[in-house]
């Protein structure tokens, strides 16, 4: 295979990944952190992290498939076979799955306010280990790239209680 057709096809899966990673973390915190703030139970948490991570994990996996489909269609003005598409979507679906079970964890475990405060913790960890991984492989700088990434994660957190503590004064 072409050296600048495997480096595509790793691009595809490099940036699948961490995207999947990256929303899968911050939209599940976000989310999470918004129903905690709402006051619902710990049930009613873990339940719709669960509905949300699976729901959303497909979604995105559908969303990769056809983008990178199209894409590949595009630029080559033909149609392709659908095994690299595929195998990105899969990629995506994965790392959104296990990303984002890492903030819905601490609910299952721990009592609502230490589940929270966990919850976050461990999702603003993970994307500071993402941000360096990245950093790694992109070779940019690195405290540039956590600091970009812990930004997005908080203001998902910022607004998921906001959200939350709005809609639960209200109803």
């Amino acid at each position: 295979m072409d050296i600048m057709i495997r480096r595509k096809f790793r691009a595809s899966s490099v940036r699948n990944f961490f995207f999947g990673v990256e929303d899968g973390l911050v939209s599940t915190v976000g989310f999470l952190s918004g129903v905690a703030a709402a006051g619902v139970d710990r049930g009613t948490i873990f339940l719709t992290g669960v509905v949300l991570i699976l729901v959303e994990a497909f979604s995105m996996a559908a969303g990769s498939f056809i983008s990178e489909y199209s894409a590949e269609e595009y630029a080559e003005k033909k149609e392709l076979p659908i095994r690299n598409p595929l195998r990105d979507g899969a990629i995506m679906f994965f790392s959104y799955l296990l990303a984002g079970l890492v903030p819905l964890f601490p609910y299952l475990i721990l009592p609502m306010v230490s589940g929270f405060w966990l919850s976050v913790f461990l999702s603003l960890a993970a994307l500071a280990t993402l941000g360096i991984i990245g950093a790694r492989i992109s070779g940019v700088k690195m405290s540039r790239n956590i600091l970009r990434i812990l930004t997005v994660g908080g203001a998902a957190i910022v607004i998921g209680i906001i959200v939350g503590r709005a809609f639960a004064l209200n109803f």
